[in-house]
Order: C-alpha cells, then sequence, then structure tokens
C-alpha cells in the first residue's frame, strides 16, 4: 500500500516556500487529512507554524547532522499515525553544506526518504523563462523525483496559463497550481512574538484564509495523487528511542517565549534514556522547580524579553544558585547569553541577567553567525568526554564579551575555520551551539551519568 509524502522544494530561498508549505498544510486538514509537518534543516521558527496548523509537532531533517539512519528512523517516528507528510526544503533545492555535492540539502533529504518532489518557482516577470528553470533543475537533479511545479507569485490566471503550457510542453510534468502575486495576505511576523501568537491561537485565521487561497487555485487532488510514494523501509533491528530503565532524575527545561528553541528529538532521547523533564517559564517568574537534578536553557529570543528577565530576581538567583552549586546545565544560545551578567539590546539598554558566566552580551543589529558546526568537547565536558565529537548549528545576532581568561567549553568547526568557544565550570555547558543530540547519543547518557554522580553526592 502507498504511503502519501511530499518534498515542498524552492528553487533558492525567498520564493515562497513557506507561504506555501503553510496554505498547502491548511487546506489539506480543511479536506480532512491528518497532516504531519516536516523540515529540512536547523530550523526552529517554520516548525512553529507547522505544529500550530496540523496540530501534531513538526520535525526537522537534517542530513547533515545525522547519519541517513537517523533520518529516516525521525521519519517514520514522525509520521506515524498522519495521513500525508509535508516535508518543506530549506534555502535552494541543490543547497546545503557544501557547494560541491548535495551535502545537507533538500534534494539529500528527498532521496534519503525517497519522496516525490514539488518545485515552488518565483514566476514575476517571465512565462516561457520558467520552463528553462524547471527543465535546469531536472537535468542537474540527476534522478531526484521532481514531479511537480507550484508558480507562484503570478500576475493573473491568464499568466498562470502561460507558465503552465510551456512548463508541461518542455518538462514533462504538470504545473498544478499557482499563488498570485498579490494575495491580500502576508505571513506573519516570523520572530518577535511568534510563539505567544500561536499559542495563543491568534494566527488561526491567518491560517484558515491562507488554506482557502490555495484551494483555490491548487488541483488538490492531483497533489495527493503525485504525493503517493511506496512506503519508506528502514532498519529496524535498532533504535535511538529505545527505551531505558527508570534513572530517577529529574531535568528542568525552561520553555516560554524567551527560551523555545529545542528539538522534539533531544527532550525524547533525554526521556529515552530515563529522565524525567519538568517544564518552567523564566518569564513568567518561576523559579527553579523544587528536586530538579539538572537544568537545561535552550535558545530563543531572551533579548526580546530582556526587561522582564531582569526584573524576575527570585527566578535568576534560583538558577545562579542551582548552577553554582554544581547542577549539571547545558545552556544553549539564548540560555547562554541568560546566564551572562549582562545584556545590551541594540538600543543601548543595559540589562542585568544571571550573572554565572562572567561577561556581558551585546547585540547587533547585523547577523553575527551562522552555519553548521561540528564541536569537540574541551577537558573536562562532562557532556563531550576525551575530545568527543557532536554536530549542531550557530544562529545568532548578538557577541560575547569578556575581560577575563575563562574556560572554553569546546571547540567548534565550521565553514570559517576553528575556534575554541562557549563557557565551562560548575558542571555548567554554555554557548552559542544549538546542539542536536541524535548527532551524539553519548551526550545524553553522559548528562545522565553526571546527574546521578552529582545526586549521589548529595
Amino acid at each position: 500500500m502507498a504511503e502519501r509524502r511530499m518534498v515542498i522544494a524552492g528553487t533558492g530561498s525567498g520564493v515562497g516556500k513557506t507561504t506555501f508549505t503553510i496554505g498547502l498544510m491548511a487546506a489539506l486538514c480543511k479536506k480532512g487529512f491528518n497532516v504531519q509537518g516536516f523540515k529540512c534543516g536547523p530550523d526552529y521558527i517554520d516548525p512553529t507554524y507547522h505544529t500550530a496548523v496540523t496540530r501534531r509537532e513538526s520535525r526537522n531533517l537534517d542530513s547533515w547532522m545525522l547519519s541517513e539512519e537517523t533520518v529516516k528512523e525521525i521519519f517514520v517516528r514522525g509520521k506515524k499515525g498522519s495521513d500525508i507528510s509535508i516535508i518543506e526544503g530549506v534555502m535552494g533545492f541543490f543547497d546545503g553544506k557544501n557547494p560541491k555535492t548535495n551535502e545537507g540539502s533538500t534534494a539529500e533529504i528527498s532521496r534519503i526518504i525517497d519522496s516525490p518532489v514539488l518545485l515552488v518557482v518565483n514566476c514575476a516577470s517571465m512565462a516561457r523563462s520558467a520552463a528553462a528553470i524547471v527543465k535546469g533543475f531536472q537535468s542537474f537533479a540527476d534522478g531526484q523525483n521532481i514531479v511537480g511545479v507550484i508558480a507562484n507569485r503570478v500576475g493573473s490566471e491568464g499568466h498562470f496559463k502561460l507558465v503552465k503550457t510551456a512548463v508541461e510542453q518542455e518538462c514533462n510534468i504538470p504545473v498544478i497550481g499557482y499563488l498570485k502575486r498579490e494575495m491580500d495576505i502576508e505571513i506573519p511576523e516570523r520572530h518577535l512574538g511568534l510563539i505567544p501568537s500561536i499559542e495563543r491561537g491568534e494566527l488561526n485565521p491567518f491560517f484558515d484564509r491562507l488554506g482557502e487561497l490555495v484551494l483555490e487555485t491548487l488541483d488538490i487532488e492531483q497533489f495527493v495523487k503525485l504525493s503517493e510514494a511506496t512506503p519508506l523501509k528502514r532498519d529496524l533491528t535498532s533504535s535511538l528511542f529505545e527505551r531505558k530503565p527508570k534513572a530517577h532524575v529529574r531535568i528542568a527545561v525552561a520553555k516560554d517565549a524567551a527560551f523555545n528553541f529545542y528539538y522534539p528529538e533531544n527532550m525524547e532521547l533525554l526521556e529515552a534514556n530515563g529522565a524525567d523533564l519538568v517544564y518552567f517559564s523564566p518569564l513568567a517568574g518561576e523559579v527553579l522547580p523544587e528536586n530538579v537534578d539538572g537544568l537545561y536553557l535552550g535558545g530563543g529570543f531572551p533579548e526580546e524579553f530582556a526587561g522582564e528577565l531582569a526584573k524576575a530576581h527570585d527566578v535568576k538567583k534560583s538558577i545562579r544558585d542551582a548552577v553554582r552549586k554544581g547542577m549539571p546545565t547545558l545552556a544553549e544560545c539564548g540560555g547562554f547569553m541568560y546566564l551572562t551578567e549582562e545584556l545590551e539590546t541594540t538600543d543601548h539598554k543595559h540589562y542585568q541577567m544571571a550573572g554565572v558566566i562572567p561577561g556581558k552580551v551585546k547585540m547587533k543589529k547585523e547577523r553575527v553567525a551562522l552555519g553548521y558546526r561540528e564541536v569537540t568537547g574541551q577537558n573536562g565536558n562532562f557532556l563531550l568526554e576525551n575530545g568527543m565529537k557532536a554536530r549542531g548549528h550557530e544562529f545568532h545576532y548578538s557577541i560575547f564579551q569578556t575581560d577575563e581568561e575563562i574556560p572554553y567549553a569546546y571547540e567548534t568547526k565550521g565553514i570559517r575555520g576553528t575556534k575554541k568557544e562557549g563557557y565551562m565550570a560548575f558542571n555548567l555547558i554554555a554557548g552559542y551551539i544549538h546542539f542536536h543530540f541524535a548527532s551524539a547519543p553519548e551526550m545524553v547518557a553522559n548528562w545522565i551519568d553526571k546527574l546521578k554522580e552529582t545526586k549521589a553526592r548529595v
């Protein structure tokens, strides 16, 4: 029996993949499908839209951070119980880690999960030329399964018909729908305030309207037919998420609008290895929960809530005291920023943070870092012991400044070279890196071992 899945790819960034994907998901839900969303690459924002539309937690598929078998396992686990899987691509179809290969690209993900591909093309100011673009992607794909096209940003139905005629004649695949250049609808802000807006349901009217627009101009029945594929096979002899005995340790996880960048698999791996997770909101004034053995401070937007976080003195003290007493803690990006002494915003306002890490964070208007990182633990790093390696990524608009010699947590290797980064003390591992635990599952076992060890000493 066939299953349904489709990769939504673009010719490049900014062609409208996210808008179309969200609208497609909404349209399928309106038709009664149980939709599972996925996102190629290390993106935390787009999956929140998928989750809000489908009411199923969207998941990332990343072929650079993770092995092919792990990508398959995440996909197979994630789609369980759904009727159709929609996988939103990243950047252009062939863009990834390496300009010489498909490594880390949407094309590689489509190959790994053996999925048909729908190509989104920005057709503004062109007609027959759209066929040349599609044909180029077909010939470059070397067997990649591009089964159809979406014409985005067309001026009218007549414009769409010109594109459709050219592409179908020259490329022998159907153009199954379009979105107009002027849709009288814009995707909401993808950064500030996104999480609370989604949680309050404020974006539901937007999703509903976008779904209606897609249904008006997309042949949904043809799309569903094109999405049919052979069920994905994977090695079932082992699983990263195999349940281990209870470890009798509890990890507090900061989760709110300021701290929300977590891969679902990171949480599931902690739980599979026997840990109990306890969620709390520093932004809501919730102090570190009682009777916890560890702390996970994820990324997010602490700079947008710096005033509220600075005023929550009891929260800062509870976290500062726990970390200084040796609570095994991981702080990633936003969590790392929160643990410094001070955060300076782009309008030069200064806010006192938790004060664990000597130094300050200064926000910049331009992006400071973006990209994949291979991470090697420094001596004493309990997560990455004995030079162990893991993979993750960086994405931030701030710089960390300190006048002290600090103990670095790890060494990172990226496209611009290798350098020592982060901060390590008191059983705290902190820095700008967002880790994917499935890239090095030993990290989870090491963390839980450290939790047991420190708990036994109390």
